[in-house]
């Protein structure tokens, strides 16, 4: 089992969580329909479900929030955004807006054309839905590792180049005008692509003249594995790295709930060769999200996400949160629990079908098995799997991912190692008796992003 590394912080503020009964648990997943996105917070004791805007803010920040210019227009909040933005990642231009999700629907609605391929390493749910609300027809193009969670390869995050080529045989340049690539890749388990890889993107699409835009949410995470595991960069130190992974593309979107270490803000960020695309957006935001400089958000929530560009760099920071998940990961495999391998940057992904082999994937293993977690230890995670994949639009039919998975996404600098302890003790115990848990079939399906919604019950007989 990896050593615990302290957290380089102490607390300061404490909020008191509440233990139920089993009991009193069953009773709320029932009310909930089985979808863990359904339960009161009040009823949750540690919370898993993700790692978006579920931080805890430094000192810092805090100081940031009393210094809010909450002016409508020309912010000095917003300016010192633009310097964080510039700074840490090397853009030179940035459109705020709400949060991550506000940003893909701004570049999408102005990128792309209808017919259009969206090649990525991996979907994302939100973009997908973007990228297709816009008409385009994502395509994967993550290396094979990716979707076997037992492999060891540390770069599952990888594009695979013969992947994009063949896309572009099949379809032509016209049609494959830029390609997604996400770091710290989500829906594969947190898993970092290697900054060879991106090098290697950014030459073969330059000669093609095929647009790299990034999700660079976990940037930071993606980062520390970089320092970590590619020799050339040991020396190297996070925002160096960080603005080398960022010069690989055109341009950006980031959801700052994660790495932007804030409970809400986004972004779109551009280099100066795309001030057509930045302009676009800048147009649209007004629409949408607010003024051009606010976009949805407060000035005190754009001073706190500065500061936490910046916070973010610190690679004692990234060591300990890394090792918090490398630990909870650890106790997991030592008893047998299948998980993704190896553990990734922003939480621990358990392989629902092998730890419910007796259920067909249309039973929703990865859903029951959230939901079961949540029943046994009161701890909430989330699922990553066939309901979170949706329906084939032409077919109407479950996508059917090859991942079915449960997600125990870590909030930064929130829990403790013993949080990690309890949470692996509770799933260790559910996977003595996995083969009495039943699967589960709809009562309710929304028609997107179903997995916020929907309603399940138990199969029973």
């Amino acid at each position: 089992m990896p050593r615990c590394i302290p957290e380089p912080y102490k607390i300061k503020v404490v909020e008191p969580l509440r233990m139920t009964t089993r009991e009193h648990r069953q009773s709320c997943i029932e009310a909930a329909g089985y979808n863990t996105f359904l339960l009161d917070s009040k009823d949750v004791f540690i919370d898993l479900l993700t790692d978006s805007g579920t931080g805890a803010m430094s000192d810092v920040q805090w100081a940031g929030m009393m210094r809010g210019d909450e002016a409508y227009a020309g912010s000095r909040n917003f300016y010192n955004l633009c310097d964080a933005v510039r700074d840490v990642l090397g853009y030179d231009m940035m459109v705020p807006t709400h949060q991550g999700r506000g940003a893909e629907h701004l570049f999408f609605q102005n990128f792309l054309r209808k017919g259009d391929i969206v090649p990525m390493n991996m979907y994302f749910t939100t973009t997908r839905q973007h990228a297709e609300l816009a008409g385009g027809i994502f395509k994967d193009i993550i290396v094979d590792e990716a979707h076997d969670p037992a492999s060891r390869f540390e770069w599952k995050g990888n594009v695979d180049l013969g992947k994009l080529q063949a896309l572009i045989d099949e379809y032509g340049l016209e049609r494959v005008r830029m390609i997604s690539m996400a770091p710290d890749v989500n829906m594969a388990g947190g898993q970092p692509f290697s900054l060879s890889n991106a090098k290697e993107v950014h030459a073969f699409c330059r000669k093609l003249g095929i647009k790299i835009y990034m999700d660079i949410t976990r940037i930071a995470e993606n980062a520390f594995f970089i320092k970590e595991r590619e020799q050339e960069y040991a020396e190297w130190s996070i925002k160096e790295i960080i603005r080398e992974i960022c010069a690989q593309s055109d341009g950006c979107w980031m959801s700052a709930k994660k790495d932007g270490l804030v409970n809400i803000g986004g972004f779109l960020a551009f280099f100066k060769h795309e001030d057509e695309m930045f302009q676009k957006c800048r147009s649209m935001v007004v629409v949408y999200e607010g003024l051009h400089t606010y976009g949805g958000m407060a000035g005190r929530d754009m001073e706190a996400l500065a500061v936490g560009l910046r916070e973010v760099c610190n690679n004692d920071y990234l060591a300990a949160r890394v090792g918090q998940l490398r630990l909870l990961h650890g106790m997991l495999d030592e008893a047998g629990v299948p998980l993704v391998h190896p553990c990734g940057g922003h939480g621990v992904f358990v392989d629902a079908r092998a730890f419910l082999d007796h259920l067909d994937q249309d039973e929703f293993p990865a859903q029951m098995l959230a939901a079961q977690i949540y029943v046994e230890s009161g701890v909430r995670s989330m699922e990553r799997g066939n309901v979170s994949a949706g329906r084939d639009p032409e077919t109407g039919e479950n996508r059917h991912p090859r991942l079915e998975l449960v997600r125990l996404t870590v909030p930064r600098r929130v829990y403790t190692q013993t949080h990690m302890e309890f949470t692996a003790e509770g799933i260790i115990e559910l996977y003595k008796r996995r083969e009495s848990i039943p699967g589960l079939r709809f009562t309710y399906e929304p028609e997107t992003l179903r997995f916020f919604q929907a309603r399940f019950e138990p199969i029973t007989g």
